[in-house]
């Protein structure tokens, strides 16, 4: 008699596990939108303060005067660094804690850390509450989006993820408007309006979200059982945090630093041999920080990866776009932000619709043509866009819908890589996705500058060998996208396996 199991190992597709089979569909709750919109609203409180504080920057060193541009920078780069370092940490906490739990104490904590950003009476005060605010935005968003995708059957997590997506596009687009706005008035006004927006997502959270418990495991590599809690792993994540911590710092400074600068060398080299030393200890510790099991699911392997090439590719883009209106170009900061509007208002569109386009196509299709779709916008300013900007609506606008019909398509697939994995892991692994995200995006801006050579009005020769870079790496992300696997079975006599892998095309 033929099982799904033995299928799969005639065709080379390794039988699911006990540490790697994805729980039961969920049956669909009538509250499911209700809940995508609370943690949609985490998504969007954690993208918007992150771009208005950076559009604010002038106003806030008009205030404090007597600081200097590298001290004025940390106001930026501590919200950054610390999200980007606590993303997978505090995905490993909301499992073992709760994710409902979890996000509740992370949004009333955004929520205070706000209050304290607007009424900081001195530079460090408010770089203090921005670290804290960053420790806060760490647990919201790997654990909105754990929370978000249970409520959904396998077939509908696309369209879900496309809508929380869609959410980051309109955070992203609203940003500058934001921050320019509120900062005429007083850029303290930038976090004052986060606490109603908290109150409201705190209650709504504390009503909707479903309870979850501690997750319990049992003795070394027999995977969960009841009656022993996770063992904690402080080595492992204290490894995380100083090789991510060191990583992404050396990224934000090398532009002021000097890339061949000592200190940041320094950070290059800790960041590297931290990270050596956190993938030799969690493949030896019975229950570690970032467990090796999430990455035997090569879906989810491929979606860390291509996210990663994917937000390589997202932050040079639209870093090189800026250069170039305000550069090359010479319009002003404003006329800049309008032309890149077409971005997002594409993304936004393209996300809504996405669930439908991957139950046509298939997930692998969907990643492959997306990824395909974000190199292309480049490919089209290289060979069109000119030195005046006196044809925008053709030289460069349908690069922008190019690139926001590729983010629209490839995000909502990649990460709903999250709903494969076991919910004792979605936090964690939506954790380790959104490392791929800040990771991306750091080394994005990074490597733009450094190709620039940190020209403030680099020359359009120098912008397109940004745009090289940016296509090939959008490229690397539809490569990485191809080798997501559909239509796994799972049997379903294994621990109640349903029978269907999350990321399958139905």
């Amino acid at each position: 008699m033929t099982t799904p199991s033995s299928k799969a190992q005639g065709s080379g597709v390794p039988a699911a596990t006990p540490d790697t089979a994805p729980d039961p569909a969920p049956t669909p709750s009538r509250r499911r939108w209700l809940i995508l919109a609370v943690a949609s609203a985490a998504q969007f409180l954690a993208v918007l303060d992150m771009i208005a504080v950076n559009i604010a920057f002038p106003a806030i060193g008009a205030d404090f005067r007597s600081a200097s541009t590298a001290e004025l920078s940390w106001v930026l780069n501590a919200y950054t660094i610390v999200l980007a370092a606590l993303l997978v940490p505090a995905g490993r906490l909301a499992d073992a804690i709760g994710g409902r739990r979890s996000f509740l104490t992370g949004i009333a904590l955004f929520g205070l850390a706000s209050v304290a950003c607007g009424a900081a009476p001195g530079l460090g005060t408010l770089i203090a509450a921005r670290v804290v605010q960053g420790v806060a935005a760490a647990v919201l968003v790997p654990t909105s989006l754990s929370l978000a995708l249970p409520a959904f059957p396998p077939r509908e997590r696309a369209t879900a993820v496309g809508v929380w997506t869609a959410v980051s596009a309109v955070a992203a687009s609203a940003g500058p408007v934001a921050g320019g706005l509120l900062a005429a008035l007083d850029w303290r006004w930038i976090f004052l309006v986060n606490p109603p927006v908290v109150l409201l997502a705190w209650v709504a959270g504390l009503r909707l979200l479903p309870r979850t418990g501690p997750v319990r495991t049992g003795p070394v590599r027999t995977g969960p059982v009841p009656g022993e809690r996770r063992r904690l792993d402080p080595l492992g994540t204290l490894l995380v945090l100083l090789g991510t911590g060191a990583l992404t710092t050396a990224c934000v400074e090398a532009a002021d630093w000097g890339y061949g600068a000592p200190a940041t060398l320094g950070f290059l080299a800790v960041g590297l041999i931290a990270g050596a030393l956190a993938v030799a200890h969690v493949r030896r510790h019975p229950d570690p920080v970032v467990d090796p099991a999430l990455f035997r699911t090569r879906a989810f392997t491929a979606a860390t990866l291509g996210l990663l090439g994917y937000f390589l590719a997202y932050a040079a883009s639209i870093l090189a776009a800026t250069l170039l209106f305000t550069g090359a170009w010479g319009w002003s900061s404003a006329r800049a932000g309008l032309a890149v509007t077409p971005w997002p208002l594409t993304v936004l569109v393209v996300s809504m619709l996405s669930g439908r386009i991957v139950r046509a196509l298939g997930e692998r299709t969907t990643a492959v043509v997306g990824g395909l779709c974000f190199a292309a916008g480049p490919v089209w300013w290289l060979l069109l866009a000119g030195g005046d900007g006196a044809h925008y609506a053709v030289e460069f606008m349908p690069g922008l819908v190019l690139t926001g019909v590729g983010a629209g398509l490839y995000q909502p697939v990649m990460f709903s890589a999250a709903g494969l994995l076991p919910a004792r892991q979605l936090s964690l692994g939506s954790g380790v996705l959104m490392m791929s995200r800040q990771g991306g995006s750091a080394l994005g801006v990074a490597a733009l500058v450094m190709i620039t050579g940190g020209a403030a009005r680099p020359g359009l020769d120098a912008l397109r060998a940004g745009w090289v870079f940016t296509a090939v790496t959008a490229a690397l992300a539809a490569v990485a996208g191809a080798a997501l696997r559909t239509g796994v079975r799972v049997d379903p006599g294994e621990n109640g396996g349903s029978g269907t892998d999350p990321l399958r095309h139905h």
